[in-house]
């Protein structure tokens, strides 16, 4: 097919949302409540990640939750960073007096290099400032902002939900849990520690706990009665629309062989709802994309021909059954990630973010994980 011609199919197939939208009622989720938005590392989009100014910032666009990564130093606190490799969210690369510190890890099986927080103390952390790990996003606030604690947080989402005249949720991520306790360092106990000292470890607070592991939600379903939340990751999707998908990290360990997407299927999901509230999957798993494969290398081809191949060149294929099995089975869906970048959306959306979370929306979402929380309010409010 020519690329005019294929073009031309794209922009025709844009119009297959909207026309689905309009047959589907407004925010069918599994409470009837609009989704909430959740903001992914604080407002991310616009300042460094996990950092109280970004916590903050995100209220401010409308953000129902925060959400704090949270990995553990040398003496047990809880920071938020996204991974315990410190090297590309923090200034430790550049900091003589830690060059010592550099190493290689296996995390989860994988080996990584850089600097990792368990070889840190909270005093030596608090020297470290944090950076922009996207080189598309503003680095104008690099190096201004410190690396905060959970407890630090927690204090934040008080002084805001003050501020704002709304109770701001918290949606702590409990990161590589089964690796933190082969390093002595569980999170869990710290974590829940915190919660109860905040009065937040009780039904029906404004938590939620998530994992991409079962067996660290099935330990905190005994010892919690917040909501827990089981992610539900992916490596990729290939040219035609097929995910790519690993295992949890406690699979591994145990010897059980089903991936990440044996875990949507109706029966997974069933056995899901005895441990946690909800899940959170990739966005694929709700609604897939495919490309055109290039005719030399059999890879996705550059469609709209400017010279790199990402979301753009690819169209979302019928959305999946997964929102409708999972509320069947009594689980909310908060889905995973919203980004406003044009090489994060498909061609469906003409360069919208608007118009994917209305999609994602109109599908009855529960909840969305956004960079830019105020995208996400707006567009929620566009019935």
């Amino acid at each position: 097919m020519k690329i005019s011609a294929l073009l031309s199919s794209l922009m025709a197939s844009c119009l297959i949302l909207p026309a689905y939208a309009a047959q589907t009622p407004a925010y069918p989720t599994l409470s009837g409540k609009a989704p909430l938005v959740i903001a992914h590392r604080g407002a991310s989009g616009y300042l460094p990640e996990h950092t109280l100014e970004a916590y903050a910032r995100a209220v401010e666009l409308g953000a129902d939750y925060i959400e704090p990564d949270l990995v553990s130093t040398k003496d047990g606190v809880l920071i938020a960073r996204h991974e315990p490799n410190l090297k590309d969210s923090t200034d430790v690369a550049s900091r003589p007096e830690f060059a010592e510190r550099k190493k290689k890890w296996l995390v989860d099986g994988v080996e990584e290099e850089g600097w990792f927080a368990p070889d840190f103390t909270l005093a030596e952390i608090k020297t470290l400032r944090a950076v922009q790990q996207r080189a598309d996003r503003p680095q104008e606030f690099n190096g201004q902002f410190s690396i905060p604690t959970f407890e630090e947080i927690l204090v934040l989402r008080e002084k805001l939900s003050k501020q704002a005249g709304r109770e701001v949720g918290i949606y702590p991520e409990t990161k590589h849990p089964s690796w933190h306790a082969a390093q002595q360092l569980a999170l869990e106990p710290a974590l829940l520690a915190s919660l109860k000292k905040h009065g937040l470890n009780r039904k029906n607070a404004p938590v939620f706990i998530q994992s991409f592991e079962t067996a660290n939600l099935k330990a905190l379903r005994k010892q919690t009665p917040v909501k827990l939340v089981f992610l539900l990751d992916g490596n990729d999707v290939t040219v035609d629309g097929k995910m790519e998908a690993g295992r949890p990290y406690d699979f591994v360990l145990s010897g059980d062989t089903r991936t990440f997407a044996d875990l949507t299927k109706p029966a997974a999901l069933k056995e899901i709802r005895r441990f946690a509230d909800g899940i959170g999957p990739w966005k694929p798993y709700i609604m897939a994309s495919e490309g055109m494969a290039d005719k030399k290398t059999g890879l996705a081809a550059d469609v709209n021909g400017d010279k790199v191949v990402d979301m753009q060149d690819r169209t979302l294929l019928e959305p999946g059954t997964l929102v409708r099995d999972a509320h069947k089975a009594g689980l909310f869906v908060h889905a995973y990630t919203f980004r406003n970048e044009p090489k994060y959306l498909a061609a469906n959306f003409m360069n919208d973010p608007q118009e994917e979370y209305k999609a994602y929306y109109a599908l009855g979402v529960d909840g969305v994980f956004s960079d830019f929380a105020d995208t996400a309010v707006k567009a929620r409010s566009l019935k």
